[in-house]
């Protein structure tokens, strides 16, 4: 779908920020950060746990949107006689987080950073999240310093993982990456992002892995005003993905080999979702023939074709069921894989904004030394699965809800009107009732009252019946 920056009125926006001051409170979602923590988080700043290792030799770069100031990872990019090899530097929240402190324990109750369009709810204090542990341009800060080495066909041949001082050079943005490639202006260690990462989605290929690109609907801002935009994932966005999902994936076989760890796992999809989806290919009139898998069709997909994108849509429902696994003793973990990366895979590249992500780096430094990992660490692992699911949960929840109340406040004002939309999405048992997907404004919602099947992926002609920011979410019926 094309992406479109649909901006609300001034009239729109009083009632838009009101409903989100609402969900905040009905949620009862975290506040400012109480005066110990901050306290704590302060000292911390000042007098960090350093590392004995220096690396700010090395130019690392990030790649992150525009205006993000918690920046988790930075990397730099190299070709060796035998392939190439990967830093890629993740922020140490450990050395300014100590364990059962203010911090620590501020950090379990929130989970994870929760986005807004008018505001951020942090996990941690901004002053280090987005100040003394962020891995911004020209400041010197720890990091868990992972050396990943590949072969020339992409595949790892070691890997190694230890506390390291890093230091970036630049902070760029995935248009500006892709523009640099695109001209062959980009600098080696830039340019070899777009080498390494189609060599990882080569093996992702290869294993049976997927990564949906699928149209994205988010929140924009511009002048204090917000409104909502499709944004189709350009490719620098997976080559750099590609980084952390090769990381994440060292992670878990470190864990896996130690004994000791937590995976992010996604049971495989039963035979009856597939068939499903089958048959929601055949409606679309996608051609899927027996002998192809799932993950070599979606990688024929164009997700600018309406009944393509509404096809992608329908994927999404094969990746519901994710969690997190934790294991000790040298129990092999069930499941042990996540079915969408098709291997064994660990969240650990974004420590400033998840909390899990701090546990499976301590896991992964302590399993590289041959040590033992922190007792801190083994006695959170078998809550953690537990809180990280609780988290997520809320996380999921707060993004859909700051959709729909921006969607119901860009179209308050237009309900009897009608659109062009586009099925993609028929219930099985109710086939009048499903979800639409609007190209101006960018909406996706509900549409139902109609008395025949909906045609899915097919473009139809629909009247806003509902639309109130915080009250009643965007709902269509046929025109």
């Amino acid at each position: 779908m094309p992406s479109r920056h649909m901006h609300m009125t001034g009239e729109a926006e009083a009632p838009l920020r009101a409903a989100l001051r609402a969900m905040r409170t009905k949620l009862e979602l975290p506040d400012d950060f109480p005066p110990e923590v901050l306290a704590e988080a302060e000292q911390a700043a000042k007098s960090p746990r350093l590392p004995a290792r220096d690396a700010t030799d090395i130019p690392f770069f990030t790649v992150d949107p525009p205006t993000s100031r918690d920046l988790d990872q930075a990397m730099h990019l190299a070709r060796t006689p035998t392939g190439f090899r990967v830093h890629y530097a993740i922020a140490d929240v450990a050395a300014f987080v100590t364990p059962g402190g203010a911090i620590d324990a501020e950090a379990h109750r929130r989970v994870t950073t929760l986005y807004f369009p008018d505001a951020r709810i942090p996990l941690h204090p901004p002053l280090l999240s987005e100040g003394a542990a962020s891995l911004l341009p020209d400041q010197t800060a720890p990091a868990l310093l992972w050396q990943i080495d590949l072969d020339v066909d992409g595949r790892t041949t070691a890997t190694h993982v230890e506390r390291a001082l890093v230091r970036s050079r630049a902070k760029l943005d995935y248009e500006t990456v892709q523009h640099r490639i695109d001209a062959g202006t980009a600098e080696t260690p830039v340019a070899l992002l777009a080498d390494i990462g189609r060599l990882r989605e080569a093996q992702e290929v290869e294993r049976g892995g997927i990564s949906l690109n699928v149209p994205e609907q988010e929140i924009t801002e511009r002048d204090n005003t917000y409104g909502l935009a499709y944004r189709t994932p350009l490719p620098a966005d997976g080559w750099n993905a590609q980084i952390s999902l090769l990381t994440g994936m060292a992670a878990a076989d470190l864990m896996l080999a130690a004994g000791t760890g937590i995976l992010r796992t996604l049971p495989t999809a039963p035979d009856g979702a597939v068939s499903r989806l089958r048959r929601s290919a055949k409606a679309l009139r996608i051609d899927w023939p027996h002998h192809v898998s799932y993950s070599q069709l979606i990688r024929t997909l164009n997700p600018e074709d309406p009944r393509h994108a509404a096809f992608l849509q329908d994927c999404t429902a094969l990746l519901r069921g994710a969690g997190y696994t934790a294991f000790t003793n040298g129990e092999r973990p069930d499941p042990a894989t996540h079915a969408a990366v098709a291997a064994p895979y660990a969240h650990c590249t974004a420590p400033l904004r998840r909390l899990v992500d701090r546990y499976a780096g301590e896991l992964c430094v302590a399993a590289v030394a041959g040590d033992q990992p922190p007792e801190w660490v083994t006695a959170a692992l078998p809550a953690l699965s537990q809180e990280m699911a609780d988290g997520t949960r809320r996380a999921n929840s707060v993004e859909r809800e700051c959709v729909d109340i921006v969607e119901a406040a860009l179209l308050k004002d237009r309900v009897g009107e009608t659109f062009d939309a586009y099925v993609v999405d028929v219930k099985e048992q109710e086939p009048s009732t499903g979800t639409v997907h609007l190209e101006d404004p960018a909406v996706v919602a509900r549409i139902e009252g109609g008395t025949g099947k909906l045609p899915l992926g097919e473009r139809v002609r629909v009247r806003l019946t509902q639309a109130d920011p915080g009250t009643a979410k965007v709902q269509f019926a046929p025109a």
